[in-house]
């Protein structure tokens, strides 16, 4: 599943890849979110501070200043880190041994990211963001279980990440091969058939060839966003405004990530 569709969304510039969170969508509830008992770490007062300075190691300098703590701020932050990696002025953030020496007692990542495993688009890189900033969930296709949702609940609810990006991307060999499957009835060996029986439903059919392929990117973004703003436990935060989650794709032609409606 590893074939480039050579189609390419045509867009417009946009001045800003993301554009502020979304209101929350209504939808059955399928599932009860997991929740995990891995509390500790973010009770820890040491390394680098959700919403505060954080208290650096004896002896180290200061660690970072406040994270991004809400929705809007965490896109923000994500928008300048990709339009940083566009024009090749990454800044590596976060490397330092100082850094790695406070990040050994605690975390704060300001988003989580839900992305494909696609070699091409690191969500750290393509975000121009270091250690501790994201947590970062990759699956073929975003395809959504039961781990990837107790993860993405563990950041949100555990850790009080304010953003989730669903982040999609131009030549998505996962969302090919689900369409192509489709064609073709065939049956894909070794579980690859389980990533497309879920990618399946977001197929759209109102295009043709490459551009169905490239249209069903967008379309597979979308799903797996409803899908996680119907978990309960993240469609009360979102209606609170403590949470977004926002859908994305990155295109590898300009390294633009732009935002999904």
């Amino acid at each position: 599943m590893n074939t480039d569709s050579t189609a390419h969304r045509g867009a417009g510039r946009e001045p800003h890849p993301f554009a502020g969170p979304r209101p929350t969508t209504g939808g059955t509830v399928r599932r009860t979110l997991l929740r995990t008992a891995l509390t500790g770490a973010a009770a820890l007062g040491a390394g680098l501070g959700a919403t505060r300075p954080a208290t650096a190691a004896p002896g180290a300098p200061h660690a970072p200043g406040p994270r991004p703590s809400t929705p809007a701020e965490a896109l923000e932050e994500l928008a300048a880190g990709n339009r940083r990696w566009r024009a090749c002025r990454e800044r590596h953030p976060h490397e330092t041994p100082e850094i790695r020496r406070a990040l050994a007692t605690a975390q704060h990542p300001f988003a989580v990211v839900l992305g494909c495993i696609d070699s091409r688009v690191p969500p750290e890189l393509v975000f121009d963001q270091g250690l501790g900033d994201l947590m970062t969930v990759r699956t073929a296709g975003e395809v959504l279980d039961e781990a990837v949702l107790g993860s993405v609940a563990f950041g949100v609810l555990e850790l009080g990440i304010p953003l989730v990006v669903v982040l999609g991307h131009q030549s998505c060999g996962a969302v090919r091969a689900a369409v192509e499957a489709e064609q073709s009835g065939s049956h894909l060996p070794a579980h690859m058939q389980y990533l497309v029986d879920r990618i399946s439903p977001a197929i759209d059919h109102s295009q043709e060839g490459d551009a169905r392929i490239d249209a069903t990117v967008d379309a597979n973004v979308r799903l797996v966003r409803s899908e996680l703003e119907a978990e309960p436990d993240l469609a009360a935060r979102i209606t609170t405004g403590k949470l977004a989650i926002v859908g994305a794709r990155y295109e590898l032609t300009d390294q633009t990530v732009r935002r999904v409606r």
